[in-house]
């Protein structure tokens, strides 16, 4: 089996019960499996991925259609483009890269929030001003750093706490998408990292579906790290986008699961395609490192998942959850047989405290449901 990836990717190979391999009676047109796939990603490639991904290469602020019934998003453009244009010139500090750890001391940031904090639902368009923002601001690409929160707290693990302060001091603007606190740790990590990149001078711009100072409620003991969480919110302006969600505005329903043989017939017949067992990708994704998922779906055109069926745990949920995001951010459709996707998450989930992870990614494998259902339909 072969496949198209990038070349600084080693990729290890694991045993199978999937799908692909159960069916494989001519081995050169099988498809591609995601549970053959062990990726091990360079700490180098992190850092230079740090950009706005593949679906948003293209979107800028003259791009982005504001709802007319919603004047925070006409708002929300124009105080962004003001922001991104202040944002030219030499480095808010005059430093130098690493500045931060030469000698001397560092000048002080201007008193205020250093940053914006674009809050709002699902599909308002927040990714896509997120990533014109980055666009729009006069830097170099290696100057400005965009990624989500769970990317950002993967490229600490990587490089360890003190390389990435070093890494992203220099920059002009660190741009953090899906922003969300999950536990204790990554409260104080986060809060300790942002305020010594703000010391640096980097401007810091975030989504988010809670304002600020509300991040962590329902996951843990918010109250007991107030201060931390205090902390992060003073760096940012809140900046509130309404709306409803755009991938359902005027849209069709999404599509209803097709059956196995109809999923099974699209993968041999789609090239660069996967296929498997739903079932054995979730638990091949316990072996896999999140930060490694963008990695695993490297070179496909099309995921084909037979079997869906309600993700047994939390644990595997929030898997699923970073396994959604990387999909969409790379404009992978996804064809699927058995559950539809609204059914994968049970009651208790969508009302605990990560039922915003979950309706995100609901809405965002419903999306690629759609965009998959040609792949039938053509064959």
């Amino acid at each position: 089996m072969t496949c198209s990836v990038a070349r600084s990717i080693e990729w290890g190979t694991v045993s199978s019960t999937s799908t692909a391999s159960a069916i494989d009676p001519i081995a050169e047109a099988a498809p591609l499996s995601l549970c053959a796939r062990e990726p091990h990603v360079p700490a180098d490639r992190l850092v230079a991925e740090m950009v706005p991904p593949p679906r948003f290469d293209s979107v800028r602020f003259a791009t982005y259609i504001p709802d007319p019934n919603q004047p925070s998003q006409t708002e929300a453009v124009g105080i962004l483009e003001g922001f991104a244009a202040g944002l030219g010139g030499a480095h808010a500090l005059g430093a130098p890269k690493r500045r931060l750890f030469g000698r001397g001391k560092a000048p002080k940031t201007p008193a205020g929030p250093r940053g914006v904090y674009l809050d709002g639902g699902y599909g308002v368009g927040k990714t896509h001003l997120l990533a014109s923002l980055w666009h729009a601001t006069p830097a170099e690409p290696s100057l400005k750093a965009f990624g989500t929160f769970v990317e950002l707290t993967n490229l600490v693990g990587a490089l360890g706490f003190q390389q990435t302060v070093q890494t992203l001091s220099g920059h002009r603007l660190l741009c953090i998408d899906e922003f969300e606190l999950d536990d204790p740790g990554d409260t104080v990590l986060v809060s300790t990292l942002l305020g010594k990149l703000v010391d640096a001078g980097v401007a810091l711009a975030a989504t988010s579906n809670t304002l600020p100072g509300k991040l962590g409620e329902g996951r843990f003991a918010a109250a007991d790290f107030l201060r931390e969480i205090q902390g992060l919110s003073a760096r940012f302006r809140p900046l509130r986008i309404d709306g409803e969600d755009y991938r359902h505005r005027g849209l069709p329903e999404a599509p209803a699961p097709f059956s196995e043989e109809q999923v099974t017939k699209a993968a041999y017949a789609t090239d660069g395609a996967s296929l498997d067992d739903f079932p054995h990708l979730l638990a091949h994704l316990a072996r896999v490192h999140p930060s490694r998922y963008g990695a695993l779906t490297d070179g496909l055109k099309a995921v084909c998942l037979t079997d869906v069926q309600p993700v047994p745990d939390q644990s595997t949920a929030l898997r699923l959850v970073v396994l959604a995001d990387r999909l969409y951010d790379r404009e992978v459709p996804v064809l699927a047989s058995g559950m539809p996707f609204d059914q994968l998450f049970s009651e208790e989930m969508l009302n605990g405290g990560y039922r915003k992870k979950y309706f995100r990614a609901i809405s965002r494998l419903t999306a690629l449901a759609r965009d998959a259902k040609g792949l039938v339909e053509n064959h």
